[in-house]
């Protein structure tokens, strides 16, 4: 689809303004012994609404705003060092997220593979962000195997995320219903 110059400002917009919502929904913190975000629920939903060359493109200027130093990352954190840090892989591991709904090309409009593709994405995530986790502490010093930081990084999020990917599912599909994008 060739995009026209209304259609490519409406583009720019709707990528920004899901850029900002991942930035909102990271800020947003359910307590708990181990803190929640709701950064997966933002990354899902602009996958959805979006598509995934958008959503890669909101992705990229949430990580961007972040690298630049502007604290958009949990508890306010931005810079390279929160990057290069323990959770950076996570943080990066959004991208596939984005990346994996080019799975819903095998079958267009598919919502069960809307569903798997996201699924598939998020666990593609969480692979990359615990071996950049398991990297990034051995290298200031500590030792971890990767089965520990599964257990510490990822068990305690497996459930919220898929949750929060049901969340992003039923009200992307309420929200298609009324705006075209």
């Amino acid at each position: 689809m060739v995009l026209t110059g209304t259609s490519k400002t409406k583009s720019l917009v709707y990528t920004a303004l899901f850029a900002v919502l991942i930035v909102v929904c990271t800020w947003i913190q359910i307590p708990a012994a181990v803190p929640f975000t709701l950064q997966t629920f933002a990354v899902f939903a602009a996958t959805l609404m979006l598509g995934w060359k958008r959503a890669l493109a909101a992705v990229a200027v949430y990580v961007a705003l972040g690298a630049v130093g502007l604290p958009v990352f949990s508890g306010f954190r931005g810079g390279l060092g929160a990057l290069a840090g323990p959770t950076g892989g996570y943080i990066v591991g959004f991208f596939f997220i984005a990346l994996s709904f080019l799975l819903t090309k095998i079958k267009p409009g598919s919502r069960i593979l809307e569903i798997a593709s996201l699924i598939i994405g998020l666990v593609i995530c969480y692979a990359f962000g615990t071996a950049w986790f398991v990297v990034v502490y051995a290298k200031n010093g500590g030792s971890m195997s990767f089965a520990s930081a599964l257990a510490l990084c990822v068990l305690p999020y497996i459930i919220p995320d898929l949750l929060k990917l049901a969340l992003a599912f039923f009200l992307t599909a309420k929200v298609k219903k009324r705006l075209t994008i």
